[in-house]
């Protein structure tokens, strides 16, 4: 063979190394830079929907103020609870003919009306009298079962507690949970309430 003949086929040789170099350069720059179409999206969907599920800790609006002649028992009550802040506290009397020694309705919100939670809590003299409210009103749930167990407090169980829905569609729900002598009834929006009675301090 000529030297003519083999600089034409070392030539033709590298023309064809080059031109596959570039066709697979164009087809890597095409699955991970633009489009992307062999990056897995999958994932960065996930992380997003991830992220617009993650809720705020913090409130957004600001605890309404207790009354100055609040009690012990109401003092004791959180100004917010992750991002729902306490708008409004004041005396009630539905658990009446249980005989508490004190009774409050307060109100959490996180600003959106349409999320907040009615919070109920009443003390008794004892923990006999605080379980046998807490037997009553589980006793009248009527929903689905959510969520039940033990309070415990430094790994000593104190009470019990009890999360149930409350209408058809299982979007509302109610939880009680008894502390020793103090009984807590929370109730709103399911996940409201599965939120707020979680990080509850009390």
């Amino acid at each position: 063979m000529s030297n003519v003949q083999k600089s034409s086929s070392h030539g033709k040789l590298i023309a064809v190394i080059v031109s596959a170099a570039v066709v697979i350069a164009l087809v890597l720059l095409s699955a991970f830079v633009w489009p992307g179409w062999a990056m897995n999206h999958n994932g960065s969907r996930d992380q997003q929907a991830q992220s617009s599920k993650s809720q705020p800790t913090t409130p957004s609006i600001k605890a309404k103020d207790l009354p100055q002649d609040a009690s012990a028992l109401l003092k004791a009550m959180p100004d917010s609870v992750l991002n729902f802040a306490r708008i409004d506290a004041g005396p009630s009397a539905d658990w009446t003919s249980a005989s508490p020694l004190e009774e409050y309705t307060l109100t959490y919100s996180t600003g959106d009306s349409a999320k907040n939670v009615s919070l109920k809590v009443a003390q008794w003299p004892s923990g006999d009298g605080a379980n046998g409210q807490y037997d009553a009103l589980v006793k009248a749930l009527n929903g689905e079962d959510v969520a039940s167990g033990d309070v415990k407090v430094s790994g000593n169980a104190t009470g019990s507690y009890m999360v149930k829905t409350t209408d058809k569609k299982g979007k509302e729900a109610t939880a009680i949970w008894r502390n020793d002598s103090v009984v807590f009834q929370a109730t709103g929006p399911k996940d409201s309430v599965l939120r707020f009675y979680q990080k509850f301090p009390l």
